[in-house]
């Protein structure tokens, strides 16, 4: 693959190159912004609700959305005057979820710790400032907690997005905080205060909690694995109602159980046949941490460098310092 298309494959990229003075095709960048607006199958919109989504000219939107009309990546619903999800699309994400298999393992094991604590537990992926639900398990009386496959969650009021972006290499983080300090200040304002504590309990515990940021009657805990095939960390995570987990009772009780999932769900990926998301096997995916420095390719920016670590299999654990 040529150096421009393995630029594009990495996970991360600064909005410099977003912006035009990288090799980003601009145009390419917002159609997927357009897409990112539509968060469900069901969910309709117009050009304006568009452009007031993802911050474009109404008359850029209306371009893009009748090219991925065209396309079948969107219908246009000519009653409402809105648009929708289209076949296209759907077909792609269904191929992107093959491996049903071991998506059905993974839900298993969330399940059984869904079973074990009241609450919401999690499977994600990072999408820019935010993260997707891939799997969930919920208890039967986790009120309050709606999260499904598909959700998307913000990075700086989420359990999740602060082991996240503990995780990462600080340079990676940094570089990454700075982005939403440019897009989201309010959720940068949020995060940066927590950031350096996070990494340094995250060395330490391997698992960082939030309580009360995305909601004060809600307390959560991730624990983040590192995966070789996406170039990118996945996460665990548990939502609890904080009235009846506090945050010692999350250390005490829910930090165990959460680190023995991501043992489990690192094992599941790291010795399926294929992998969650295709039938085929060609690279394994499973928790590693990684090397603290690392060799950078020339011409890469500071947030592809931190996504790419070629480690061997290993947990991020209590005691181990690297990220």
């Amino acid at each position: 693959m040529g150096r421009r298309s393995e630029r594009l494959s990495k996970q991360g990229m600064l909005a410099s190159d977003l912006n035009g003075e990288g090799d980003v095709i601009q145009v390419v960048s917002r159609a997927f912004d357009v897409l990112r607006c539509f968060e469900g199958h069901e969910a309709r919109l117009g050009n304006l609700e568009i452009s007031s989504r993802c911050g474009l000219p109404r008359s850029t939107v209306s371009r893009l959305t009748h090219t991925l009309t065209r396309m079948g990546q969107l219908v246009y619903l000519p009653r409402d005057q809105k648009y929708r999800i289209g076949p296209s699309a759907v077909a792609m994400s269904t191929s992107m979820t093959r491996g049903l298999q071991v998506r059905n393992l993974i839900r298993q094991r969330l399940e059984d710790v869904a079973e074990q604590l009241p609450g919401t537990v999690g499977f994600v992926i990072p999408d820019q400032f935010h993260l997707v639900y891939l799997e969930f398990a919920r208890a039967a009386n986790a009120l309050g907690l709606h999260e499904g496959t598909g959700s998307r969650i913000a990075m700086a009021t989420t359990a999740a997005g602060h082991a996240y972006t503990a995780a990462l290499d600080e340079d990676v983080g940094n570089a990454l905080l700075a982005e939403m300090q440019r897009e989201l200040p309010e959720a940068a304002k949020l995060l940066r205060p927590r950031i350096e504590g996070n990494r340094e309990f995250l060395k330490t515990h391997g698992y960082v909690v939030a309580c009360g940021l995305w909601s004060p009657h809600i307390n959560g805990l991730a624990v983040p694995m590192w995966s070789p095939q996406y170039q990118t960390f996945v996460v665990v995570t548990i939502g609890l109602l904080s009235a009846m987990f506090d945050e010692a009772r999350l250390h005490k009780e829910v930090a165990p159980r959460l680190l023995d999932l991501s043992r489990a769900v690192g094992a599941i990926l790291g010795n399926a046949e294929g992998d969650m998301f295709q039938a085929r096997g060609a690279d394994r995916f499973m928790p590693v941490s990684a090397p603290k420095k690392m060799i950078r390719a020339e011409d890469m920016n500071d947030l592809e460098a931190g996504a790419r670590r070629p480690r061997p299999a290993r947990s991020i654990r209590a005691g181990d310092g690297r990220r």
